[in-house]
């Protein structure tokens, strides 16, 4: 949710209302037409105030066309009716709604073997509100255990978290809030992630850990969780520091169980402890649920433990948030029992087609050039042809948009600012048919940007709603 600065202010302006909105006497509601920035002095007819809702949201962006995102935006109407059935249950009251904790513990059981922890039914873990929330709960586990063992240093040294530069800004805000130095791995020519040696180079006696990321949102790559496992594991021969590593599956940890099966990255290493996924992004839930995960209870502070007990059973909570809305997790629990390992497998690889099969039109307009190709994630990143001079990859994005297609422009970070690419993320929901439609619009518009004397985006940085 962006953070706002206030509305300025407007004086009297009001919403116009349509006569035909009004009840049996619309020229009363005319007449009492509501203000737009303050609490209207009367109520009006909620089938009034519907109509002026919804008629404002129609100048929102279509979601179906919206690739800057991850987050899903199509699920069956059997969930969205479960969802509504559950709005009005809060997650925090586990002795109220049991039967919806139990789901969650389901769920994290679900993952638990997924994800290959030693024990399922001994791995912890909790929803929450998404990966940010469940990155946050896993950073201060890290930092917990290590002022365990640092206890005569602590907290006189400053910890450290070291991870990619491409990592999501929910990284970074974890360093700020919770006192942790952000130590970046730069990227370097063609590498847009995580260097496993260079991470371990990074780390000392105040290090709580390493991030992985198993998807990155920059490019839609893996980072090399193994490799990364290993160079610590060398770090420890050589130096006796044992550093933990936590993984962000945000994407990856939903689609490289079923369509990478021999890819080792989860709790198969004995050095990752934890793994956070998003719900609502592959794991195809709406907005917005997360999970977070140790492989043990050693893993996770017993202090940060919060117990519920409800039906005469042990429930362990560890969230942020408090009150959240049950219908989330609900529909996770949905998704799992509807589509099962067979189910997901077939989903992520209908995505990983479109993605596949799109980059490569995409390569063949001769254009552009690929920097991944959806092979991993289903999400690529092109930029354009050394050769073009005449637009960029923001003019592309622009015209885009005059179709409805939301396709983000931006540029990489430090090390590698001089590149500037698009990207676009394929969901469920993103057919092979609506694919074939933005490679004819993007066709289409080659002609008229190769004749522009030259990129007309002057402000980049404000070219595009995304930066991250």
């Amino acid at each position: 949710m962006p953070f706002s600065e206030g509305t300025p202010r407007t004086g009297d302006r009001r919403l116009s209302v349509n006569p035909f909105y009004g009840p049996a006497n619309p020229l009363g509601d005319m007449a009492e037409a509501p203000p737009t920035h303050r609490l209207p002095d009367q109520p009006i007819a909620p089938t009034t105030a519907h109509q002026l809702v919804r008629d404002e949201l129609m100048l929102d962006g279509n979601a179906r066309l919206n690739l800057a995102t991850f987050v899903t935006t199509w699920m069956e109407p059997e969930a969205g009716l479960l969802m509504a059935e559950c709005r009005d249950k809060n997650m925090i009251d586990k002795d109220e709604y049991p039967r919806t904790a139990e789901l969650e513990r389901r769920c994290v059981a679900m993952l638990a073997d997924l994800w290959n922890a030693p024990d399922p039914a001994s791995a912890v873990g909790c929803s929450t509100t998404g990966s940010s929330e469940a990155c946050m709960l896993a950073g201060m586990a890290l930092k917990r255990r290590w002022a365990q063992r640092n206890a005569d240093r602590y907290p006189g040294a400053r910890p450290n978290l070291v991870m990619g530069v491409n990592v999501q800004v929910c990284w970074e805000k974890f360093c700020n809030f919770w006192e942790v130095e952000a130590r970046l791995v730069p990227m370097e020519g063609e590498r847009f992630h995580l260097d496993p040696q260079a991470a371990a180079e990074l780390c000392d006696e105040n290090t709580i850990g390493v991030v992985g990321i198993l998807g990155s949102t920059f490019d839609g790559s893996y980072e090399p969780i193994a490799d990364l496992c290993a160079a610590l594991d060398g770090l420890r021969e050589r130096t006796g520091l044992d550093v933990p590593v936590h993984v962000d599956g945000a994407s990856g940890a939903m689609v490289a169980p079923f369509l990478d099966e021999d890819l080792v990255w989860d709790f198969r290493l004995p050095r990752v402890a934890s793994i956070n996924t998003s719900g609502h992004k592959y794991g195809l839930v709406y907005p917005g649920v997360g999970w977070a995960l140790w492989r043990d209870a050693e893993a996770l502070p017993e202090e940060l433990v919060f117990r519920v007990n409800y039906l005469g059973g042990d429930m362990p909570t560890f969230a942020l948030n408090f009150s959240r809305p049950g219908a989330q997790v609900v529909a996770q629990y949905y998704t799992f029992l509807r589509l099962g390992r067979d189910g997901y497998r077939a989903v992520q690889q209908a995505a990983r087609d479109v993605a596949t099969g799109l980059a490569g039109r995409v390569e063949a307009l001769g254009d552009f050039r690929l920097l991944t190709r959806g092979d991993e994630l289903p999400v690529f990143a092109f930029t354009t042809a050394p050769e073009v001079t005449a637009y960029d990859v923001f003019d592309v994005s622009r015209r885009l948009r005059e179709h409805g297609w939301l396709v983000p422009a931006y540029t990489f970070p430090k090390n590698r600012e001089d590149l500037s690419v698009l990207r676009v993320v394929c969901r469920n929901g993103f057919s092979a048919d609506l694919a074939d439609l933005l490679a004819q619009d993007l066709e289409r518009l080659l002609p008229d940007l190769r004749r522009q004397p030259r990129p007309l985006t002057e402000d980049k940085g404000a070219a595009t709603g995304f930066h991250h």
